[in-house]
């Protein structure tokens, strides 16, 4: 029997079929924008080329999931937010307990994993520990065995959400072990009575109703963010394909691995110690500006402040920073973090070429952990990765409901653009 979810999909599937159909019939031949030979050049940023239904990032609001602001969201686990980003709709009551006893009767982590995870070499990164995981779990996939046996089109939607309730299900305890693993300690039992995301922080070991209620935060804030970031692209691109869910989500990890996309609140993170090394403390206001302008005489940055596509403060930033205020006001990282909020868009906003003088997330998430207790710089990619599985498996069972085809983008030599495209007036 399905549960609430699968059957609210059901329900709700054939009307996003129509739409698209439509659109293809009367819309088909239409334009939505051009493409810029900077836009090819640059790794296509900004150019609109793919449909993402279930978060956009507008650069006046930040982060905005099915409609509703990410700031309005801060208070709803992670659980909700999958169903909100599957079904366009919040969970409560009854159907938020279905979909949390439908993520408990699949939490069972098969023996062979940890036997594959213990294998490894000791110094293996934790995200490479990860992605392995969901590799080696990809034996139990419904939808490849499904596809095997001739399933119908309009099922693949059904077989994948059971990939992708099977995966975000063992995530968490895998996640946690492969930390128990990474610091050479012995694993921590679920305790299935424990929302997604506290059972999660209990198997960390990292104790206390206060880092419990971070880590929903946390997976919370992190969850989506849009269908054209790495990890959002490279997951779509694989599961285009139709390669099941271990394999689209652990590719998408992959990508969200990368230095330039997973690794910014190490960064701030590093800033806020150094800042606390140089002065053996939190420093004032005024020696912090001091000290910001140095370094930016330097050449050197400020970073967790800037956004591509943002202009105003990152909403998932200001979550962050109320609940610092709550349970951390009177801590030395918590200090210099709320010190930098206050100096940095002021010096920011005299420098001509700065666009977005603003914290983002990262200027602030890595703090939280750290004075937690999670030090491990090199694991906080894998809480990105447990919180963003989120957001790959809605958009991957959204796109195998709607039909959507394999990626294959036309791609053009440097020769000819040099050919068919000609000189800007303007150059000399």
């Amino acid at each position: 029997m399905p549960g609430i979810l699968q059957a609210k999909l059901q329900e709700t599937i054939p009307g996003w079929r129509r739409q698209r159909l439509e659109l293809l019939q009367t819309r088909g031949e239409e334009r939505i924008g051009e493409i810029k030979v900077s836009q090819v050049l640059g790794g296509l940023r900004g150019a609109q080329g793919l449909v993402c239904d279930t978060s956009e990032v507008s650069p006046t609001q930040g982060l905005i999931v099915r409609g509703i602001p990410i700031g309005e969201l801060a208070s709803k686990s992670p659980e909700e937010m999958f169903y909100l980003l599957l079904t366009g709709e919040l969970a409560s009551g009854a159907v938020l307990n279905d979909l949390r006893q439908e993520l408990r009767q699949r939490a069972l982590i098969p023996d062979y994993l940890w036997k594959v995870l213990e294998a490894l070499p000791r110094d293996t990164h934790p995200m490479a520990m990860l992605s392995v995981a969901l590799l080696a779990l990809e034996r139990e996939s419904v939808f490849r065995r499904h596809y095997e046996d001739g399933m119908p089109k309009d099922q693949y939607w059904e077989s994948t959400l059971e990939d992708c309730l099977q995966l975000l299900a063992k995530l968490p305890a895998v996640a946690a072990g492969i930390y128990r693993l990474h610091i050479g300690r012995p694993r921590i039992a679920s305790r299935p009575e424990l929302e997604w995301s506290a059972d999660f922080a209990q198997m960390l070991g990292i104790g206390g109703e206060e880092f419990a209620k971070l880590m929903r935060l946390y997976l919370t804030l992190h969850c989506d963010h849009e269908g054209g970031n790495v990890s959002a692209f490279t997951s779509h691109t694989v599961g285009s394909a139709l390669s099941d869910a271990y394999y689209a989500i652990s590719a998408g990890l992959n990508g969200l691995a990368g230095p330039l996309h997973g690794l910014a609140n190490q960064e701030s993170l590093h800033f806020v110690l150094d800042i606390q090394n140089h002065f053996g403390g939190a420093p004032s206001e005024a020696q912090l500006r001091s000290y910001l302008k140095d370094r930016l005489q330097h050449g050197q940055v400020i970073p967790g402040y800037g956004h591509a596509v943002l202009r105003v403060t990152d909403p998932r930033y200001t979550a962050f920073h109320k609940f610092g205020e709550r349970y951390c006001r009177n801590e030395m990282m918590f200090s210099i973090v709320d010190r930098l909020f206050a100096v940095v868009p002021e010096i920011l906003k005299q420098q001509a070429k700065v666009q977005d003088p603003w914290p983002n997330v990262d200027a602030i998430s890595g703090s939280l952990l750290y004075h937690y207790g999670l030090k491990e710089f090199d694991y906080y990619t894998v809480l990105f990765g447990v919180s963003r599985a989120l957001g790959l498996c809605a958009q991957l069972v959204i796109n195998r409901a709607v039909g959507t085809p394999i990626m294959r983008p036309k791609s053009v030599s440097t020769s000819w653009l040099m050919e068919h495209v000609p000189v800007a007036a303007h150059v000399s």
